[in-house]
């Protein structure tokens, strides 16, 4: 008897062990299997074809949640559905933009999201032009009266977000100028590109016309401007506005086989801009991400949680995230974590996991699976999982944050060169790898990240 008790003991000791073991060699091998699987890219090329476009409140929109209904269900995925919400919709009409004096040319422009429209025959005013947008705080009340307020500071290229961050305030700033008594506001667009193609994007809604100016014409204003002749634009937008508008998110699950009511939530958003097909803004993170759920689906058993995609649908012109943390409150204490793919397909290149997770079994073997792919598992823990999960977060729901390169995303975002082929096959199924190994490692683990980040405290 003494015997038997012992070996149960000594079996029960080494049990942790033996399942540490075989989650590390599960993660690892479901990483390589990622580096070489075609359903990213096969779901990203589905999107941007036989969809494409797809704004809040368009007929692209529609076709876009019944394709994801359709897709995840011919992936295998289980309660698969679709969850109705009301948001805002801005669709644009014709624009267009010329310099009428002293040099007469066309310029190149994108309508901001939540733009006033012109009137029918536009409008035509002398600009005032600013080359830092806290040059034009810093004029007065009433000082650009009957002026088109125009803004040309540049974006710069950084590996993060951080130049985007700074430049998406100048997007956002048609309000300013507004109250200084613009009656009109182009920005030199939020981009790091040198074509001729403008980034378009959201902006607040500030009961004037505003447009992003292409990089190249932002400067050429700049130079007409300092020959010190007053410069006339005539610009015409054209543009519908909903305050509410019906908008979809679309979920479907792999059922995990010992807690399913425990649920890892991932996506991307299934909404996109205009200008181009939304490839790496962002079919590229539905293609990821549903990669990432499909293969974990594919082993000999399921994982101990559930997995549950969600192709938010109104990222862009807000409102999905809010709609979801709403539809799913009861549901938080159960969502272990949360992470949204919204940065194209660039190579993933830093991860942050939720406060102090770094040293459980199953996030070392995230990491052992991820480094020799190059990616930092960094010391400082996620803060930001992507928009379209904030709302969870202020419930308390953990966040991971795959931290992808930039360098070239936003030289494309909100832009006609939005398109599949600026994504790299290799580069998409990176993003992949990490993906599966962090979901996997989660889903098949007993981490809890609330209880590590009480214990960090």
């Amino acid at each position: 008897m003494r015997n038997a008790l012992l070996a149960a003991v000594a079996a029960l000791s080494l049990a942790p062990a033996a399942q540490a073991a075989d989650l590390a060699a599960t993660t690892l091998a479901l990483r390589d299997k990622a580096l070489t699987d075609t359903t990213a890219w096969d779901v990203t090329e589905s999107l941007t074809t036989e969809v494409g476009a797809r704004p809040q409140g368009s007929p692209g929109m529609d076709r876009a949640r019944d394709w994801g209904v359709a897709k995840l269900k011919a992936l295998g995925f289980e309660n698969v559905h679709v969850e109705t919400f009301e948001t805002e919709s801005w669709l644009r009409g014709a624009e267009s933009a010329e310099v009428v004096a002293p040099y007469p040319q066309k310029l190149q422009i994108l309508g901001l999201g939540r733009s006033t429209p012109t009137p029918a025959g536009g409008i035509e005013a002398e600009i005032a032009l600013f080359r830092t947008l806290d040059e034009m705080l810093a004029q007065p009340p009433g000082a650009l009266k009957g002026k088109i307020a125009v803004v040309t500071q540049p974006m710069r290229r950084t590996q993060d977000i951080g130049g985007y961050a700074a430049a998406v305030r100048v997007r956002g700033a048609g309000g300013e100028a507004a109250k200084r008594g613009a009656i009109a506001y182009l920005a030199r667009s939020a981009s790091t590109d040198d074509t001729r193609l403008p980034h378009g994007g959201g902006g607040f809604r500030a009961g004037i016309p505003m447009a992003a100016l292409s990089t190249p014409d932002a400067e050429l204003l700049e130079r007409m401007a300092a020959r010190g002749k007053p410069v006339r634009i005539k610009l015409s937008l054209q543009s519908t506005f909903r305050e509410k508008a019906p908008a979809y998110n679309v979920v479907g699950e792999i059922k995990g086989r010992e807690k399913p009511e425990e649920v890892i939530v991932i996506g991307g958003h299934l909404d996109s801009w205009d200008a181009g097909t939304g490839a790496v803004d962002d079919a590229a993170g539905i293609g990821v991400t549903t990669a990432a759920a499909k293969l974990i689906a594919g082993l000999p058993q399921r994982p101990r949680r559930t997995i549950r995609v969600v192709m938010w649908g109104a990222e862009e012109q807000g409102g999905s995230g809010a709609a979801y943390a709403a539809a799913h409150r009861d549901e938080v204490a159960n969502i272990v974590v949360a992470g949204e793919s919204d940065l194209g397909a660039g190579e993933i290149f830093s991860a942050k996991l939720p406060k102090g997770s770094r040293e459980h079994p199953a996030m070392k073997a995230f990491a052992a699976a991820v480094v020799p792919l190059k990616v930092l598992v960094s010391r400082e823990p996620a803060e930001d999982g992507g928009a379209d999960v904030d709302g969870l977060k202020d419930l308390g729901t953990p966040v991971v944050q795959l931290q992808q390169d930039a360098g070239r995303y936003f030289d494309l975002h909100h832009s006609a060169d939005d398109t599949l082929d600026k994504i790299d096959p290799r580069e998409l199924a990176q993003n992949v790898a990490v993906w599966t190994a962090f979901v996997y490692a989660v889903a098949d683990s007993d981490i809890d990240f609330r209880k590590t980040a009480s214990a960090a405290q």
